[in-house]
């Protein structure tokens, strides 16, 4: 074992011990940041979905920035501005909350659709182009946002072009009935994430980035196998989008991370089979007609139907 692998380990463990209920949901977001992915927590609202996203921002040591969305918040409040200086007589940029190594994007469905837009070229291309000049983003640089469901009042949906950005789609779900006694009797430190010390540094996470990018391997048999499942998407009679390139690359990357944090450097069926109903189905579009279908359950059983390479 790496001393990197050993550190995400020590990670799980460690937050484990104050997200009492929450161990899937802190796996997964693990996963999507170590694979330089973006994570999407959905869920209603008092579950911890911004808790689980502060706490993970704290222990890898990053650069921490915090967007609350709103109706009102304006792309510059995201991206910052260029203010003019009277002394120097020129103008200044000053770079906004998007310009950190993790950035907290709470409630992303409350901001509109103009300011939700500025966030779409920092997710696909690390960078910011504002008044015609290119910003780069510190890495690594990672986005985590929360959104309350669409029932909820006052939300607007995200763009297919910003869903598919989302390496994963996540949700937290209830605590069970322990784990709940548990944070009512204040034995769970769930609401105290700014008390949690890190763990790893900026170099640790570069280093974890690279150790996954270059050490394990994908053979053909497997990069043939999610072909066919990206294939199935394209052509199911349900579905009129199915899995775009870019989500073929973020399955891939993703299991090749699932693998790492098995003590693995080779990516198995497994990897992927597991990790399908997160990282999936918020990139397919159902036909009008088929609205209403679950979208894991199509996608678990488009799996099935795929033959597992031997």
């Amino acid at each position: 074992m790496t001393i990197e692998l050993s550190h995400i380990k020590g990670i799980f463990t460690y937050l484990s011990q104050y997200l009492y209920g929450k161990d899937t949901a802190l796996k997964l977001a693990l996963i999507t940041c170590c694979s330089k992915g973006h994570l999407l927590i959905e869920d209603i609202p008092g579950l911890g979905k911004t808790t689980l996203a502060l706490a993970i921002a704290r222990v890898l040591g990053l650069s921490f920035g915090r967007i609350q969305c709103t109706s009102d918040l304006l792309p510059s409040d995201i991206t910052g501005l260029s203010i003019y200086n009277k002394n120097s007589g020129e103008f200044e940029f000053h770079p906004g909350p998007v310009f950190n190594n993790i950035v907290l994007v709470d409630e992303i469905n409350r901001a509109t659709p103009k300011t939700q837009s500025a966030l779409l070229e920092a997710m696909g291309e690390k960078q910011t182009t504002i008044e015609g000049k290119t910003y780069l983003h510190p890495q690594p640089f990672f986005v985590i946002a929360t959104q309350n469901p669409m029932e909820q009042f006052g939300t607007f949906p995200l763009p297919e072009s910003q869903m598919d950005r989302f390496m994963m789609k996540i949700s937290i779900g209830y605590p069970g009935s322990e784990e709940e006694k548990q944070i009512l009797r204040r034995e769970s430190k769930l609401t105290e994430p700014e008390h949690f010390d890190p763990i790893m540094t900026r170099s640790d996470v570069i280093r974890i980035h690279d150790e996954i990018r270059t050490g394990v391997y994908v053979s053909e048999k497997i990069l043939e196998y999610i072909m066919a499942i990206v294939d199935a998407t394209r052509k199911h009679r349900y579905i009129c989008a199915g899995i775009s390139t870019r989500g073929a690359i973020a399955i891939t990357e993703s299991a090749k991370t699932s693998a790492y944090f098995s003590g693995r450097d080779f990516v198995i069926p497994e990897d992927i089979r597991e990790l399908a109903e997160y990282s999936i189905p918020h990139r397919i579009i159902l036909r009008e007609e088929y609205d209403t279908i679950n979208k894991k359950e199509l996608i678990r059983s488009i799996i099935e139907e795929v033959p597992t390479p031997a």
